[in-house]
């Protein structure tokens, strides 16, 4: 009998025979279902509005507003019911790349980061304070472009002055909450459960705007054919993303070791590489990019007074016709912007690994290049020359909703090709998938991810 079921489960797909491998190991399986369970509080958590939320007029500022939109995005589907947990994580992503642009650039910072664990956590402490404040403004700003916009009419006792001080800080002081309190989720999730909690959170929020995406692709059921070439538009850039995202330059690295066998010293040397991968940025480009462009559109979309045609009117009105999404100066220039950030982005978090000072640490070389300086400049031209490939595709994968429009003259593509969402939800199940492998083969089962 344990023959026959062994043989039927050498026969299951590799993944579904991992998964039940996964389920069958007590601790694994507490991981998976902690997780889980997190997510589904996160879940809960988004659907619980702060106090005097007219939904009607939420409604119409999400469909006046991208910038909404976007950070929707990373709140999890949080901020289009204004909920407790509106922000999301996104302050605390500002604050994570707001102390990695500062690290290398303070000293005392960069003293820090070279300090191991004890350094990392400080810096890791030090990103959370600045999460705070972050959240305040971030929950005030917000609130105040939806009463700028719409007349006071999203939500109640907005703004300091009169009787609504007391009030409008409650509400402030509960989003801040709300977004520490899923950071708080997703470092458990990080520390007990599997994967990246900040990504999964992120990821968790995607996943259930999906039957919004299909409802919107239900609208264009009558265009068989352009439904159809979107379709296969974003199965090509999905596997797009998963070849980039795991494609890599392996450089051989060997160490120089002593080794005691039979009364005698032998020196041998090891082989090995060091993996420097193609997008080593992931989706942070993107995220630079469409903040810097859609903010100036949104912020000046609210100084346009057609009624008094006034030159400030004017501009403002320019600046949005111009930054406008429907303009394709703006795909250029977030095109531009996204490779620019690519290449910051990759070459300074590079420089912050300190790869050279730990090669030579360790005794180990690169064949044929001198330790020390000369080791750290030949890395960082192969950094450089690789990441011209995952800068152009960061480009190509950010300007995929227009050139779906254009391909398929489907006005909606933009918003059912969500090219930033399929770079999240491809990294983070790759992320994931990776994680889950690696526990399973320290417990000699078999993983599900090839070389």
């Amino acid at each position: 009998m344990t023959t026959r079921i062994d043989e039927k489960a050498s026969n299951m797909p590799a993944l579904i025979k991992a998964v039940l491998d996964a389920f069958r190991i007590p601790d694994l399986r507490y991981k998976i279902l902690f997780t889980f369970a997190i997510l589904v509080v996160f879940r809960f958590l988004a659907h619980v509005p702060v106090p005097g939320v007219d939904r009607d007029a939420l409604a119409a500022a999400f469909d006046a507003t991208p910038l909404l939109g976007f950070l929707d995005l990373f709140s999890g589907g949080a901020l289009r019911n204004l909920s407790i947990a509106a922000l999301g994580v996104y302050p605390y992503i500002t604050a994570s790349i707001i102390m990695q642009v500062l690290t290398p650039v303070i000293p005392s910072l960069k003293d820090l980061s070279q300090e191991g664990q004890f350094g990392r956590q400080k810096i890791n402490q030090y990103t959370h304070y600045l999460m705070i404040p972050i959240a305040f403004l971030q929950g005030w700003g917000q609130i105040s472009i939806l009463q700028s916009s719409f007349g006071g009419q999203v939500i109640a006792n907005a703004g300091f002055g009169g009787g609504n001080f007391i009030p409008f800080t409650s509400i402030l002081l509960t989003m801040t909450a709300g977004t520490a309190l899923l950071v708080w989720l997703g470092e458990l999730v990080t520390e007990k459960g599997i994967g990246n909690g900040i990504s999964l959170i992120i990821f968790a929020g995607i996943v259930s705007s999906l039957p919004q995406i299909i409802g919107r692709g239900s609208l264009i059921s009558d265009q068989y054919f352009q439904l159809g070439l979107l379709i296969v538009i974003a199965l090509l850039i999905v596997y797009l993303i998963v070849v980039f995202t795991e494609a890599q330059r392996r450089v051989p690295v060997q160490y120089g070791r002593s080794v005691f066998r039979s009364g005698r010293m032998y020196r041998q040397t090891g082989g090995s590489f060091i993996p420097l991968r193609v997008n080593s940025a992931g989706m942070i480009p993107l995220i630079f990019a469409f903040s810097l462009l859609i903010l100036p559109a949104s912020v000046s979309g609210y100084f346009v007074d057609p009624s008094t045609n006034s030159t400030g009117s004017q501009i403002a009105e320019a600046i949005t016709n111009f930054l406008s999404p429907t303009n394709v100066t703006y795909w250029i220039l977030v095109f531009i912007m996204v490779m620019l950030f690519t290449f910051f982005y990759a070459l300074v978090t590079f420089n912050q690994q300190n790869v050279s000072d730990n090669l030579q640490k360790n005794g180990g070389f690169i064949p044929g290049i001198r330790p020390g300086d000369p080791t750290q400049t030949y890395l960082t031209q192969v950094m450089t020359r690789i990441t011209w490939g995952g800068a152009f595709f960061l480009g190509f994968v950010a300007i995929v909703p227009f050139l779906a429009g254009v391909i398929t003259n489907v006005g909606a593509a933009s918003t059912i090709i969500g090219s930033t969402s399929l770079l999240i939800m491809v990294g983070v199940a790759l992320d994931t998938m990776r994680q889950l492998e690696s526990q399973l083969l320290m417990r000699n089962y078999e993983g599900f991810l090839k070389e």
